[in-house]
């Protein structure tokens, strides 16, 4: 097979669509193991930050994109150049409308733009997660109206992306790969292309099956994250720390995982993707009642955390309408800048609306980013002693390890607690 041999001669050169959180790890991976690469973006502003060897994304730094420029790498916003592409790599968000519909309009966007250079012996791959069938039915069909027959002229191939920003214990190249083909020609050009430059491909029996696995990692997330959510609301009613009773369930040497609650679930992935599968899953008279329970526990976290605050300030004889309340960290999640569907910002809308003067403290995120249904005009503050004092509430939404939680637990006077970091101070409330 030809596009076989061009991977294993390294002369294959391969196109990332889309340079955010999955695209930009995954070209430095295939720039690290010798393969052409060339980066597809319609963000004018993101193409010139890459080519300039400037890092878009905190955790990445800037000398790995400087070093994948030296390499050969270059983005570009001329979607005309996927022709010189032996591989195509699609990896555009995949978000849910405001009916909570699956939203593929990036996914058939890009392949409007790549359809009059398709050419014979290219691979096609689709990394953005979504709902079983989407390759075959939304992909394939771009490829049959070229005039390629697939498994034959060209192939075609899903593997779900499995990044996990900011986690310091796994990366590209360690992180397993699943693929699924949609034939086993697709699929072994799959396997050839992935094994390039990753440790461990996983093949599995065909792009349906490789979309269901990425949906089923993120929907256990999701239900456990609920559970524990839900245990948490119960043990507080109870009196009881949930984060004790969580860390001394996981010395349970089996049968265990401990998940930890939180103010909601944020991210591209687990507050997205179940609702793929409830959405496909009425296509066949089913209702996904358990996957969808989760989802409503999660999403009524932000309401909860501010009702705990409102509660708060109303036993220390404040109203929440002119409140002073600083947010500390609005990314979905520790140590990172990704602000994706993080429930910080729906927590800080709610005060927002019922009147609270509010600021953010967030070292990865200096000015509240351009959100698509979000707005602050805010910029992070720097936490000293005398702002804490000043502060009628400070809620802790993401445990950054940067944060000086010794410094906020002496100074502020009220600390509403959604990570367990202040457990046992007196002037914490759990929530």
């Amino acid at each position: 097979m030809r596009f076989v041999d061009a991977v294993a001669s390294r002369s294959a050169k391969i196109g990332i669509l889309g340079l955010g959180y999955v695209g930009i790890p995954l070209a430095l991976r295939i720039s690290e193991v010798g393969l052409g690469v060339v980066g597809f973006d319609v963000d004018a502003q993101r193409v010139d930050e890459l080519n300039a060897g400037q890092s878009p994304i905190r955790h990445i730094p800037r000398e790995a994109i400087a070093a994948m420029r030296a390499g050969g790498f270059e983005a570009t916003g001329d979607f005309s150049r996927a022709a010189e592409c032996d591989a195509l790599i699609i990896c555009v968000p995949t978000p849910l409308n405001t009916y909570r519909e699956p939203d593929l309009s990036f996914v058939t966007a890009t392949m409007e733009q790549i359809a009059p250079h398709l050419r014979k012996g290219q691979l096609i791959s689709l990394e953005s997660t979504t709902w079983p069938g989407t390759t075959d039915e939304v992909l394939k069909p771009f490829l049959d109206r070229a005039g390629l027959r697939v498994g034959e002229d060209a192939y075609l191939v899903y593997s779900p992306e499995r990044e996990d920003p900011g986690n310091a214990h796994f990366n590209t190249r360690t992180i397993p790969k699943v693929v699924g083909g949609h034939t086993p020609a697709c699929l072994a050009a799959g396997e050839a292309l992935y094994g390039a430059f990753i440790d461990r491909v996983v093949p599995v029996s065909s792009t349906r099956a490789a979309e269901m696995v990425k949906l089923l990692e993120n929907i256990h997330r999701s239900i456990n994250i609920g559970l524990v959510n839900e245990m948490k609301v119960v043990a507080d009613a109870m009196g009881l720390d949930i984060f004790e009773i969580i860390d001394a369930a996981a010395t349970k040497p089996f049968g265990f995982t401990p998940y930890y609650p939180g103010p909601g679930i944020g991210g591209h992935c687990i507050p997205i993707d179940p609702f793929y599968l409830t959405w496909k899953a009425r296509e066949y008279g089913l209702h996904t009642r358990f996957i969808e329970l989760a989802g409503e526990i999660n999403a009524s976290m932000p309401q909860y955390v501010v009702d705990k605050t409102v509660r708060a300030l109303n036993e220390a004889g404040k109203a929440v309408k002119g409140a002073k309340i600083l947010a500390l960290g609005i990314a979905y999640k520790r140590d990172v800048d990704d602000m994706r569907e993080s429930p910080s910002v729906f927590v800080m809308e709610i005060l927002r609306d019922w009147g609270a003067e509010l600021s953010y403290a967030d070292p990865n995120v200096p000015v509240f980013p351009k959100m698509r249904e979000h707005h602050f005009d805010l910029a992070s503050v720097e936490l000293t002693p005398e702002l804490l004092a000043a502060q009628d509430a400070v809620i802790l939404l993401t445990d950054h390890s940067a944060f000086d939680y010794d410094m906020i637990r002496e100074h502020a006077p009220l600390i509403i607690d959604t990570r367990g970091r202040f457990r046992g101070a007196p002037n914490a409330v759990r929530a």
